[in-house]
């Protein structure tokens, strides 16, 4: 076995699991790729390292330098595992409301957390950021929703990793929160297999799913419009809470995969596909494990009672 210099050199080349078992069309394969196998256990850490690299490469990070981003977890983590590393301080703005697990990582990973008002959500932990960095010029602000280097970590990396396990790939499903996945895997995808679709996993108007957001609550990512996305997905698929919930039971209990919730609603979006054409190859993103969401109940308490409290906790 190879022996690495770094934690960071083992972010990436995550493996494919077959779980075309939770496939309601036997002529449907259903393939998850396990971005929870990365070191700081999620597939931010393919962009932070990415962020960070081309921050460095531009001159903006020196060593001892000031690192603000707003995040309500994974990001944040990701950045934390990689500035402590390499000499960076980083100050996370950190919504009131996100899981425990979350919040104590960041600070086992010798971050600095500043808080912003649950009720605001995400959108209120970026406009606190980028208060503060307007503030402290000195300060770098890498800015996940509208950093290139985000759906370019995709394009460089996961794509080809995906189309090289699995070739004959028909369908790709991806929830939508940043866009980077969707926007980098999706344009490396239609560049060397034209006829891949494309789908986004998205919540209803006005409901919370972790990890993900609806285009027409308002906000929309940069890197979404940069990237073109609207020509490039072929289409969204909406999942309800309930659904994301019951299919992240799924993993676990017939697959023996503990992920986290968006991974769920992505599963639900790949299973609505996969009931709906002949036959095909889907592969679908498990973003990240169960353990960061222990403490909310969503693995052992009624899924009902969980459901109900999403739009409480944020779980992304």
């Amino acid at each position: 076995m190879a022996v690495f210099s770094s934690i960071i050199d083992l972010i990436g080349d995550t493996p494919i699991i077959d779980v075309s078992q939770l496939s309601p069309n036997p002529a449907v394969r259903l393939l998850a790729k396990l971005e929870g196998q990365n070191p700081a256990g999620s597939v931010k850490d393919r962009i932070a390292r990415s962020m960070i690299e081309r921050a460095e490469s531009e001159g903006r990070l020196q060593p001892g330098s000031i690192i603000v981003e707003p995040s309500s977890g994974n990001t944040g983590i990701a950045l934390a595992m990689i500035s402590q590393l390499r000499g960076y301080h980083l100050k996370v703005v950190l919504p009131e409301n996100v899981t425990t697990e979350r919040r104590q990582l960041l600070l086992a990973f010798g971050a600095e957390i500043i808080s912003s008002p649950g009720a605001e959500g995400s959108n209120g932990a970026v406009r606190r950021a980028q208060k503060l960095a307007a503030e402290n010029p000195d300060w770098v602000m890498l800015y996940q929703y509208g950093n290139d280097a985000n759906p370019s970590a995709h394009l460089a990396t996961t794509g080809p990793e995906i189309f090289r396990d699995v070739p004959d790939i028909t369908h790709f499903v991806a929830g939508l929160g940043t866009s980077g996945t969707l926007m980098g895997v999706g344009r490396y995808l239609r560049q060397h297999k034209p006829s891949v679709k494309i789908y986004a996993v998205e919540p209803p108007i006005g409901e919370q799913v972790e990890g993900l957001r609806n285009l027409d609550d308002g906000y929309v990512p940069p890197v979404f419009t940069d990237w073109d996305g609207m020509d490039l997905l072929d289409g969204k698929r909406i999942v309800r809470p309930l659904e994301s919930l019951a299919c992240t039971r799924r993993l676990v209990e017939e697959a023996g995969i503990f992920a986290g919730i968006s991974s769920g609603a992505a599963l639900a979006g790949a299973i609505k596909i996969a009931d709906r054409i002949d036959e095909g190859v889907i592969v679908f993103i498990v973003c990240d494990g169960g353990w960061k969401y222990l403490s909310t109940g969503a693995y052992t308490e009624p899924i009902e009672k969980i459901a109900d409290s999403l739009g409480d906790v944020i779980y992304f």
